[in-house]
């Protein structure tokens, strides 16, 4: 099969840091707030009011034009897009992304499944599409978007887990060619765990319908508990997976990056794979859990400070939603710069 590489990423964080005290000054339960699941980070971003996902990928999208050209961008092949929440649930973004950019590209597709991991899913969709077609080139785009909108609700913003995410956007530019290749990509579906995370008004109201109650995502303390068992196996089971197709012991792993929904997540992750902290980086602090985000984000800022070598091997590894999918993926880096 002809290789695919990963060349270039890049991201964008909208708005000023939010510090932790715009949440403390509304918040209900100290007993919630201590759960290790919530333990809030120091800042996060928030999406502006009328900041649409399409805005964010148009952001996110320009130091790519910086470095490959606007023609380029523009003669992009195939384009994948995932939004966590669509500004309008009806139409996909990906379509809007292409006008915006000037693109016509062979392939749109929204990628709505795929969560925290969306990022290696749509790697894998790229990689595919690339692959078997006469297609040479594809832009993916994942925009976490739900932290501004969702978490400062009125009724909302007083929750354990309100300050935890963050709202940001990474793209990342595949081409078929071996100058930075995916070595390899494992993808698994989990439809026991689907439905185990709510998106629910707290009432008897769907989210479309007027009336009280504000949408949220959300889990029961009994869940948190089995999501918490389920992150914790899932990653490094992946990862381990992915590592021995391509004959590396997890321990020597030059760079692992995840998704980031807590530190105890991160810290039990690396631990599984016997690697250093050091060699597991993150934006937590700087961010929260930016979900889909959190991969490509965290990339391009280890990317930006010089601190990911050519011929290094990447491991990105994430879990979505409840626990229904999971995905690792390795690349010998060697991104522009």
């Amino acid at each position: 099969m002809p290789p695919v590489s990963l060349v270039d990423i890049a991201s964008y964080l909208p708005g000023e840091p939010v510090g932790t005290e715009y949440f403390t000054q509304y918040s209900r339960s100290d007993r919630m707030a201590k759960n290790v699941m919530f333990r809030s980070p120091k800042t996060r971003h928030h999406v502006g009011r009328d900041e649409t996902e399409v805005d964010m990928v148009e952001r996110a999208v320009q130091p790519l034009i910086e470095r490959h050209g606007r023609e380029f961008i523009s003669g992009i092949d195939v384009l994948l897009t995932h939004t966590q929440l669509p500004t309008n649930p009806v139409l996909g973004a990906g379509p809007q992304v292409a006008r915006r950019l000037g693109m016509k590209p062979t392939h749109v597709i929204d990628v709505h499944n795929g969560g925290c991991a969306a990022f290696i899913h749509m790697m894998e969709l790229a990689r595919t599409i690339l692959r078997g077609t006469a297609a040479r080139t594809a832009l993916i785009a994942v925009a976490q978007n739900c932290a501004g909108p969702v978490f400062t609700q009125s009724e909302i913003r007083g929750l354990a887990q309100a300050p935890v995410p963050g709202d940001g956007c990474g793209v990342g530019l595949l081409v078929k060619d071996n100058s930075a290749p995916i070595l390899d990509i494992e993808c698994r579906t989990y439809p026991e765990f689907a439905g185990d995370m709510d998106f629910s008004t707290g009432s008897d109201r769907k989210y479309w319908e007027p009336g009280a109650g504000q949408a949220c995502v959300s889990f029961s303390e009994s869940k948190i508990t089995k999501v918490f068992a389920r992150g914790n196996r899932l990653v490094p089971e992946v990862a381990a997976v992915v590592c021995d197709r391509i004959g590396v012991k997890g321990r020597d792993i030059d760079t692992f990056v995840t998704n980031q929904p807590n530190r105890l997540f991160l810290r039990n992750w690396h631990d599984a794979l016997e690697l250093p902290a050091e060699r597991h980086p993150d934006t937590f602090d700087q961010c929260g859990n930016l979900f889909a985000a959190g991969i490509p984000v965290t990339l391009d800022a280890e990317h930006r400070a010089g601190r990911l070598t050519d011929g290094s091997v990447v491991l990105m590894a994430a879990f979505a939603h409840a626990g229904d999918f999971a995905g690792a993926a390795a690349v010998r880096w060697g991104a522009v710069r």
